[in-house]
């Protein structure tokens, strides 16, 4: 294998100079050490006295925030010219990363009132249900990637379900797909799993009961929260999707407590009717959600509303504990060990065989050509061939290791041609097998299947005191989900177009011509991209990832990970470094705004179609220090995340 050059003291992203003019636009304020940089410009001195006064009200052991997070939060949204940070926030004990401020908070409260990581988790993760309507959620379902400090690992999948009542062809009308039944309603909602997949994870590895790790996020939806200028922007963004669904209008759409006006930055958000389910949910565990008051309102939504989940559906679902994805190599002296989600995710298996291909190349960073230019032509040959084979594996036989071996990267690696791009026309799917067995189409390829989850996912790592450590990626798939939200006071997922709703014609959120291997079926999971990672260095915990973006999920990991293990950037380097995507279709390369024109230009002469994006994923990651084992949380700055330690 060659080498591959790792600086001994982690650097600065290569490329970020390509940045400086986008992020000087960002308007994202970023904390230091384990306080935040105040905003240069605040709202109003008004705002941050009446946030003061709010937070500082609530009882110190929900909140323990300081002056200097509370006016960051009450001004991160204002118009600010504030830089990306350079420096991951350092934490000697533990760290949170996630994409709100108040989740990261939550989660640091269980830590200091004793919980471990997967207290810490289920915390965030039901207070992210609160605050984060886009993406957080009880209506939704998703992954949690656990390993203990003794070296015990386990993968939560608690990935929806479709109902019993679902059919292949639900979503057609006359040979044609009917326009938005499997993206909006209660039509388009498979049976949620985040409840019972977060009470699993607890109590199989949390300390805590479930209405203390809940506390948090029962505190945020009864008393309320200030609200924010992300927030304001989206009900604006979802208002069409929202008004279709009379919950939705009346909680999002609605300040009740200010003559019934719209929400205004600084208006207080509470939900009464989700605090009340969270408090049941807290009390009574799963059987409430699934089986219990909470389970009738959401059944009697269904009839109401035209929905398909039965009372038999929410109480036959069951999440279910998977054996954790893995690789080795040896890179410099040590050796790494890459630990990620198996089917019914695709990520782990795609970035795993990219991992694989890519060790017979040197890599440089993302200011050169010429390593760019390997880790698109082997997300190429990746994707085509997640489009091929992955599935369900309850349903579908799925060649992980053939997909996963040494020789097969090796096969495709040959492929690549150095000089010129490939054309996706002519690069189909591999013939995965493992070594010493030689290539056979044991495993029929598939045709394209959905690429899954909407961009609106999230993301969040959790790293305790003692070693243990959570990567969960959960969702609704589109933003806001179905936009329907159930009479118990959650919004829903609108997870059913992840399954092939229309064999041989695009899917509605990403356009990919889509398989048998994925259709509808009562039961079946939809596949997923979300990949909740860990990597270790030398046996030990090193660095905790994942992100939300539907197909970009794999690609935004995917370089965070090279980032650390192979380029020796830092933690927030590593963040921060410009993102790149190819899906194998459609032929183009996906490209952020921080690469310079001429490098675009370069990549135009090599023979590569390319697209500009604001953005590609929302990677909230945690580093170990090597050396003094300090927790390096590096939340993602392009859309105002949030890393808290201690």
């Amino acid at each position: 294998m060659p080498p591959h050059p790792l600086p001994a003291s982690r650097h600065r992203a290569p490329g970020i100079s390509h940045a400086k003019s986008a992020r000087a636009n960002s308007g994202i304020a970023r904390r230091r050490a384990t306080q935040f940089v105040p905003a240069k410009k605040a709202k109003s001195a008004f705002f941050r006295s009446f946030l003061l006064t709010f937070f500082l009200s609530l009882p110190a052991c929900q909140y323990a925030q300081t002056a200097a997070e509370l006016q960051h939060h009450s001004a991160k949204n204002s118009n600010t010219s504030d830089p990306w940070p350079r420096q991951a926030v350092r934490g000697s004990h533990a760290m949170v990363a996630t994409d709100e401020v108040l989740g990261s908070q939550a989660g640091v409260t269980i830590l200091k009132q004793g919980g471990n990581a997967v207290d810490a988790a289920v915390a965030v993760a039901f207070a992210l249900a609160v605050v984060e309507p886009a993406a957080g959620n009880l209506g939704g379902g998703g992954f949690m990637l656990v390993r203990l400090v003794d070296g015990k690992t386990n993968f939560f999948d608690y990935r929806e379900v479709a109902p019993a009542k679902a059919t292949r062809d639900m979503y057609i009308q006359d040979g044609k797909l009917i326009p938005d039944a499997s993206t909006l309603g209660y039509h388009s909602v498979a049976v949620p799993g985040t409840v019972a997949g977060l009470e699993l994870a607890l109590k199989t590895h949390g300390t805590m009961k479930l209405a203390q790790v809940m506390a948090p996020a029962i505190r945020l939806a009864k008393d309320g929260f200030p609200i924010t200028e992300k927030l304001v922007r989206e009900f604006d963004e979802e208002k069409s999707g929202l008004e279709k669904s009379s919950a939705s209008k009346r909680i999002f759409l609605t300040n009740s407590q200010n003559q019934n006006q719209v929400y205004k930055v600084g208006d207080i958000f509470r939900q009464p009717e989700l605090a009340a389910t969270l408090e049941r949910i807290a009390k009574n565990g799963t059987a409430d959600f699934y089986r219990g008051e909470t389970a009738r309102m959401l059944v009697a939504d269904m009839q109401k509303n035209g929905g398909i989940i039965t009372a038999e559906d929410l109480a036959n679902y069951r999440p279910k504990i998977r054996e954790v994805l893995r690789a080795e190599y040896q890179i410099e002296g040590h050796r790494w060990d890459v630990l990620t989600s198996p089917p019914p995710s695709s990520g782990g298996v795609a970035i795993i065989e990219a991992l694989n291909i890519l060790r017979q190349t040197q890599l440089k960073g993302w200011d050169d050509l010429q390593s760019v230019r390997m880790v698109l032509e082997t997300m190429r040959r990746v994707f085509a061939d997640r489009a091929a084979y992955l599935a369900d594996p309850d349903y579908s036989s799925v060649p992980v290791a053939g997909l996963i071996s040494d020789c097969y990267g090796k096969e495709l690696f040959a492929t690549i041609d150095p000089q010129h791009a490939s054309s996706s026309k002519e690069i189909k799917a591999g013939t995965p097998h493992v070594c010493g067995i030689s290539a056979g189409q044991s495993t029929a390829p598939n045709t394209v299947v959905s690429l899954g989850e909407g961009p609106h996912t999230t993301h969040f790592s959790v790293v305790d005191a003692a070693g243990n450590a959570v990567a969960s990626t959960y969702t609704l798939n589109d933003s806001y989900g179905s936009h329907a939200t159930s009479s118990a006071g959650f919004l829903l997922n609108d997870e059913m177009d992840d399954f092939t709703t229309q064999p041989g014609v695009p899917n509605a959120l990403f356009g990919l011509i889509q398989s048998d291997a994925n259709a509808i079926a009562p039961g079946h999971r939809p596949l997923s991209s979300m990949t909740p990672t860990m990597l270790l260095r030398d046996g030990k915990l090193s660095f905790v990832t994942g992100s939300p973006g539907g197909p970009t999920i794999i690609s935004a990991t995917l370089l965070s990970v090279i980032n650390w293990m192979r380029l020796g950037m830092d933690a927030q380097a590593a963040i921060n470094a410009p993102r790149f995507h190819h899906q194998w279709l459609p032929d183009e390369v996906v490209m952020e705004k921080e690469f310079s024109p001429e490098f675009e230009k370069a990549l135009n002469a090599n023979g590569y179609a390319t697209k500009r994006k604001g953005h590609i994923g929302l990677v909230n990651a945690i580093g170990i220090d090597a050396q003094n084992g300090d927790r390096l949380g590096a939340a993602d700055p392009r859309d105002q995340g949030s890393a808290i330690g201690y």
